[in-house]
């Protein structure tokens, strides 16, 4: 009874805070939206420039996006022989055949804009704000009930069961806001681009993959046969709960959050001190020039290094090294891990946990912020395998000025040419 009792106060005590930061919705930031459609509404932020910080950002987006991808690494240079070939017990039939079934429902026209190569550009061309800034693919608001659910077979799918839920989540908490700030056609469930890569098939000769992006929820999933690779992903959350409507209950990006304070919290002060590389979220020391394509923190990606279009950022290690820690503190990591990789299939997810822990003595966990139950804050676990990284963050439709622990964004990379599947591709299927 006493847990239900804190769930519950811990449920209300969310909602409230929250609430506390609903915005005016008579501004006219607010009333423009509202008559616009999401099309009508990146025009709008085009041709104004506004806000001018997130157009800019674009403007640096759109040149990172026309480099060769490399990939995530630590000093430029791509360390070999860290990814193999397996079988991961996916079960690729069933992928395909969900796919095949989405495919005959389109028409001629729909199958062009949807499908693309499997080595394609348009694999990196993700991004996680509302505005649709590279309209690729089919987006499932503007297709059939019938075509949406047949995509969202394709991911059910391909991901785990708990990673399905966790999606569509995400995706119903995006609606939700939508409905708390008036504007259903900017934010909804279906307010998602979805695009197919390659031949569906279950053959290693033959990979394949797709991509689904839009507000806070990003998933990059490739295949070669039985083998997975979902990477880079970002799911974020603006609240990170619904209390109301028929998703009530809905949480989503709490337990990694838990999970990290509770190992920051666990850290003796000598490895609090190492781990905690910035005592303030946006902290004088982190050199914030205003040059957008090196700059470590910006008014969208906050504190994140690894968010949409940073594909090839080098990224030193910072922090703690895990090596000298404990065994449950390790257990700890793994936890953080799982959740935040719930996406992959059961057994792949199992085996991809085993290669992070192969490289415990060279996984480094940094943290930003400060540490008490209610701060807000930033963790980053990197590896030459994994890059996790976790953000409360200010508002964007909700009107807190500083980082709140009800927004979150999470981002998941493979460093080391890992991301998209580079890794495992043959040469011919090269990015």
């Amino acid at each position: 009874m006493a847990s239900t009792l804190s769930k519950k106060t811990s449920f209300e005590n969310a909602s409230s805070a929250f609430r506390a930061h609903l915005p005016d919705l008579n501004t006219p930031r607010f009333t423009t939206a509202a008559k616009q459609d999401v099309y009508e509404y990146a025009k709008f932020f085009n041709d104004n420039r506004a806000p001018p910080w997130l157009h800019d950002l674009t403007q640096a987006w759109g040149k990172l996006y026309s480099e060769p991808f490399k990939g995530v690494t630590t000093d430029g240079k791509v360390r070999e022989g860290l990814f193999e070939v397996r079988d991961e017990g996916v079960d690729i039939q069933n992928v395909v055949e969900k796919t095949e079934v989405f495919w005959g429902k389109l028409s001629e026209e729909e199958r062009k804009r949807v499908g693309y190569e499997v080595a394609a550009k348009e694999w990196r061309a993700w991004s996680n704000p509302e505005m649709l800034l590279r309209p690729f693919g089919l987006r499932l608001e503007e297709v059939p009930e019938s075509t949406a659910e047949t995509i969202l077979s394709i991911i059910s799918a391909s991901l785990s069961s708990a990673g399905y839920q966790k999606a569509l989540a995400a995706m119903r908490i995006n609606h939700f806001l939508g409905e708390c700030v008036k504007l259903p056609k900017i934010m909804n469930k279906y307010s998602y681009n979805f695009l197919l890569f390659g031949t569906p098939s279950s053959s290693p000769s033959q990979p394949w993959g797709w991509l689904l992006y839009g507000h806070h929820l990003c998933i990059s999933s490739f295949f070669r046969g039985p083998q997975i690779v979902i990477s880079p992903t970002f799911t974020g959350a603006e609240p990170n709960i619904i209390d109301d409507g028929p998703w009530k209950g809905t949480e989503i990006l709490h337990k990694e959050g838990n999970v990290g304070l509770e190992f920051m919290q666990g850290l003796t002060p000598e490895q609090q001190k190492q781990a905690q590389i910035f005592k303030e979220l946006k902290d004088d020391g982190m050199n914030i020039t205003g040059d957008l394509l090196t700059d470590r923190w910006n008014k969208d990606d906050q504190r994140h290094l690894c968010g949409a279009f940073r594909d090839n950022r080098i990224i030193p290690y910072e922090g703690l090294l895990l090596s000298s820690l404990s065994s449950q503190q390790h257990s700890l990591i793994l936890s953080i891990a799982e959740e935040m990789l719930l996406y992959l299939p059961d057994q792949a997810r199992a085996l991809r946990l085993q290669d992070i822990e192969k490289h415990f003595d060279e996984t480094y966990f940094s943290w930003i912020g400060g540490y008490g139950n209610d701060d807000a804050f930033y963790f980053r676990i990197q590896s030459p395998v994994v890059i996790l990284e976790f953000d409360h963050h200010s508002g964007v439709f909700l009107g807190n000025t500083e980082p709140k622990k009800f927004h979150t964004h999470t981002i998941v990379r493979t460093p080391n040419a890992g991301d998209y599947g580079q890794a495992i591709r043959e040469a011919e299927f090269k990015l």
